[in-house]
């Protein structure tokens, strides 16, 4: 019984130690994370201005891309907060989150009763999905830079 190996150590030993992430995103990522933004909200945006629709609904969906930009940021720095360890009242974090469901939902109000082509419907839907996507990362990018800027780190 003496000879025997107590492999559980040795697999513990042999084990590599994780690589320290500093957290800073990648310049291709930020690349990426500007690019999507700009081609999401430039498309969505020519796609107003070449609708064949009223001007009072082509601000209608206009102020649902902004609504809808600035709530998914607001969303994203409420639970970046909570995460690390920063106040956030519920009363603050439940209304961001209901801003921005509201303006998915308004949205989807809007194009299921417009009259335009589902491929039309579809363009604006993915467009400003992609837009509030891209506008979270860039929140992140933003955040993550800044913080280790400030901190001092690589």
């Amino acid at each position: 019984m003496e000879n025997q190996i107590n492999y559980s150590t040795e697999k513990k030993e042999n084990l590599k130690k994780p690589t320290v992430f500093n957290g800073k995103p990648t310049a291709a990522f930020i690349a990426a994370s500007w690019t999507a933004l700009l081609v999401g909200m430039i498309s969505y945006c020519v796609g107003l201005w070449n609708a064949e629709m009223m001007l009072n609904e082509k601000g209608y969906y206009f102020v649902i891309l902004l609504f809808g930009l600035f709530s998914v940021i607001s969303v994203q720095k409420a639970v970046r907060d909570k995460q690390e360890g920063i106040a956030v009242t519920d009363i603050y974090y439940g209304i961001s989150w209901f801003v921005t469901i509201a303006s998915i939902v308004l949205l989807i109000i809007g194009l299921w009763n417009a009259d335009l082509w589902l491929s039309e419907k579809g363009f604006y839907a993915m467009s400003f999905l992609l837009s509030l996507f891209a506008a979270i990362a860039v929140q992140k990018n933003t955040r993550d830079i800044k913080f280790l800027d400030e901190n001092g780190a690589d």
